[in-house]
């Protein structure tokens, strides 16, 4: 094989790579919540604002968009015992960390039985 052969092979390559990662790359995710343990999510969408508007039209009621991500998770938890009261929600490179941190605050804010209620992850996470 000539150089110019390698040299065109490898490019080749690497702009398969590109577009391979590319589309990961830029997925995006969003969790919206509401009250009394309402919740939409939205993953794998091409930008941070389509996320959005797809995890607010899944909530029901009024609803606020609470974490974004890219190639990561998010979580959401409430109080068992209570739907309406003490919730907890966080974003992580993780799963198991962004549940354990929507937990962790469930509990901080008041939360006596605190459950992850949603969870949501975005490309690798």
């Amino acid at each position: 094989m000539t150089g110019l052969a390698r040299a065109l092979l490898r490019a080749v390559a690497f702009g398969a790579l590109l577009l391979a990662n590319g589309g990961e790359a830029e997925a995006a995710g969003a969790l919206a919540i509401g009250s009394c343990a309402a919740y939409g999510s939205a993953y794998d969408f091409s930008g941070e604002q389509a996320a959005r508007a797809a995890a607010l039209k899944k909530c029901a009621g009024t609803c606020k968009v609470v974490a974004t991500m890219r190639r990561g998770c998010a979580a959401y938890a409430i109080d068992g015992r209570d739907s309406c009261g003490a919730h907890g929600y966080a974003s992580a490179p993780t799963l198991a960390r962004a549940q354990n941190m929507a937990l962790r605050f469930c509990y901080q804010y008041g939360g006596h039985d605190c459950v992850v209620r949603a969870f949501v992850c975005d490309g690798s996470g």
